[in-house]
C-alpha cells in the first residue's frame, strides 16, 4: 500500500525476486512511478478498505507492506490485513518514533522512518561505540554493531563472549556475513554484530574498547 518512492522500489525489488505484486494507492497518477517494466497489478483505492484489499488479492497474499505517507493509514491497514485476513508477514512504515515503539510492542512490525534515518546518519558521523540494528518487542534485548579496540584483532571471536555479557551473532567480513565458530579469528575490518541487553550495553562497549583480558 502506497506507491511513493519506497512503495515503487519495493514493488520492483519483489518482482525481481520472482514474486507477484499488487500495488494500492489512492492516486492513479502515483502508478507512473512504477514505469513501463512493472508487470504486476495496480489498484486505485484506500488501502485499509476491505473491497480494495480483496481486489488486490489479499486473500492469497503472503506479505503486506503499508508504506503510504500516513501513519494512521499504515497502522490501520496493517492491523486489518493481519487480524482480518491472517497475513503473517506484515510491516508498517511509521514516521512518529513514539507510535512505532507502541505498535512494535503490540506485535505489528514497524519501520520508524525518522529513527532509522537518524541512526544511519549517526553511524557514519560517529563510528565509535555501538549502533542498534534490531530490538525485541519488549525493548530489553537488541542486536548491535559494536566497535573493537584493535588489540582484539588476532584473538578468537569467542573471547568476546568470555570477556563480556554479549553474544556474537555474526561477523561481516569483506562484505559477506559469517557465523563464527570456536576457531574464527577476529581480523581488522571485521564488523562485529552482537546480541546484548540494553542494560548491559555500556559495559559491553567499555570492555570492547579496551584490551581483552588475559586468559
Amino acid at each position: 500500500m502506497g506507491c511513493g518512492r519506497v512503495g515503487s522500489a519495493l514493488a520492483h525489488a519483489l518482482e525481481a525476486a520472482g514474486h507477484s505484486v499488487s500495488v494500492i494507492d489512492q492516486s492513479r497518477e502515483a502508478f507512473r512511478r512504477l514505469g513501463p517494466t512493472y508487470r504486476g497489478e495496480t489498484i486505485t483505492g484506500v488501502g485499509f478498505d476491505r473491497d480494495t484489499l480483496e481486489s488486490a488479492g489479499i486473500a492469497r497474499a503472503v506479505g503486506f507492506a503499508a508504506v503510504s505517507n500516513g501513519d494512521n493509514s499504515n497502522i490501520l491497514a496493517a492491523r486489518t490485513v493481519r487480524e482480518v485476513y491472517g497475513v503473517g508477514n506484515v510491516v508498517a512504515r511509521i514516521y512518529d518514533p513514539g507510535r512505532a515503539e507502541i505498535y512494535q510492542r503490540l506485535g505489528i512490525p514497524t519501520v520508524a522512518t525518522v529513527s532509522w534515518t537518524a541512526d544511519q546518519v549517526l553511524r557514519r558521523l560517529l563510528p565509535e561505540g555501538s549502533a542498534s540494528e534490531w530490538r525485541d518487542a519488549s525493548g530489553t534485548l537488541g542486536l548491535f554493531e559494536v566497535q573493537l579496540d584493535p588489540s582484539w584483532y588476532g584473538h578468537r571471536a569467542v573471547r568476546i563472549e568470555l570477556n563480556t555479557p554479549a553474544r556474537v551473532a555474526f561477523i561481516t567480513r569483506l562484505g559477506k556475513a559469517l557465523i563464527p565458530d570456536g576457531d574464527t579469528v577476529l581480523q581488522a575490518g571485521d564488523l562485529i554484530h552482537v546480541i546484548a541487553r540494553d542494560a548491559e550495553l555500556s559495559k559491553v562497549e567499555s570492555l570492547l574498547a579496551a584490551k581483552p583480558e588475559e586468559d
